[in-house]
């Protein structure tokens, strides 16, 4: 089982966030584990993709310190080798880490030296942020995903207000990562619409986060397949953001069946109170995936991993014996 796409503070577990803030002496709201439980787990009654953000309050506390930056990466990847994940790409905002003073700088060396501690493999994935006035910070980031490229970081990402802040203004920001050679993805296509996945392909992006709404325009899906450029579906996720308004609606057959290119994901599994294996069982559920469906997935999800070829056939070893 692959995971590309995940954020660090959304999949923080209860279990994890109460022991890092025990570790680190860090107040949270509450210490009771229900309590808790329901502060960083979406409602049922969500009403979109920034009410379902709010969710990530809490666990920005824990990951605030060099050590509890480590051990939030450490201790998830823990969770999700139980789970039986052989390789997982986590991203997060070095920004959003520096309430205590931290660098950017800090907080990325603190969490590859959580991945290194790991028995699964991963890598990082640095999120620049949508926003005003954030260019020099996530050109900092970018600078960031440059000099630890292969060293513990996978490549970078836009992350944030999509519908608020448009991809295409994000441009001059990736035209320097593409200089760099940097992979990149881009979270397009939830809260806006096709037009932001052709952005993200024409500004270079391997892949797509989400990507869903690129169903809208058959130009776009062409444009997908061209450029070989893969989507991470996340299904929980999508329905509970309202990016679609019910599972009838999803377009993972239809994307399926036009050929588009799909990697399935949790993405926040712990807002979402899911696991990979429930994402796939929506699938197999709800839209009849095979079991020879379910395996191109899982090989799709190695294709378009942010690894090197040779760590790419070593995975592909672990893959083929477990399949």
């Amino acid at each position: 089982m692959i995971d590309l796409h995940m954020h660090l503070n959304g999949s923080l577990s209860t279990q994890v966030i109460l022991k890092i803030a025990r570790e680190e002496n860090v107040s949270l709201p509450t210490y009771d584990e229900k309590e808790l439980q329901k502060l960083i787990s979406v409602p049922k009654n969500n009403q979109s993709l920034n009410d379902y953000l709010k969710c990530t309050a809490v666990p920005r506390l824990v990951t605030q310190t060099e050590k509890g930056i480590e051990n939030a990466v450490y201790y998830l990847l823990e969770e999700l080798a139980e789970q039986g994940l052989i390789y997982t790409e986590i991203r997060f905002a070095p920004q959003r880490h520096r309430d205590n003073g931290l660098t950017q700088e800090q907080v990325v060396l603190s969490a590859i030296k959580g991945v290194k501690k790991s028995r699964i493999k991963a890598s990082l994935i640095l999120c620049c942020m949508r926003g005003d006035n954030l260019f020099e910070e996530n050109l900092e980031t970018v600078n960031l995903a440059e000099k630890y490229l292969n060293k513990g970081v996978g490549g970078l990402d836009l992350a944030g207000a999509e519908a608020k802040f448009k991809t295409i203004d994000y441009k001059d920001l990736f035209d320097i990562a593409s200089k760099k050679n940097i992979p990149f993805t881009i979270h397009a296509g939830e809260a806006d619409g096709a037009k932001s996945v052709s952005d993200a392909i024409d500004f270079g992006a391997r892949r797509i986060g989400h990507g869903i709404r690129s169903i809208e325009d058959d130009e776009v899906i062409s444009k997908l397949i061209k450029n070989n450029v893969y989507l991470e579906i996340c299904p929980s996720s999508n329905l509970q953001t309202r990016a679609v308004e019910g599972i009838e609606q999803y377009p993972f057959r239809k994307l399926l069946e036009k050929g588009v290119k799909l990697t399935v994901n949790t993405d926040n599994k712990n807002i979402s109170d899911t696991t990979l294996i429930e994402e796939f069982k929506i699938l197999e559920d709800n839209f009849g995936l095979t079991r020879d469906e379910k395996k191109e997935l899982l090989y799709n999800s190695l294709d378009a991993a942010f690894l090197i070829e040779s760590e790419k056939e070593e995975l592909r070893k672990i893959l083929d014996e477990r399949l």
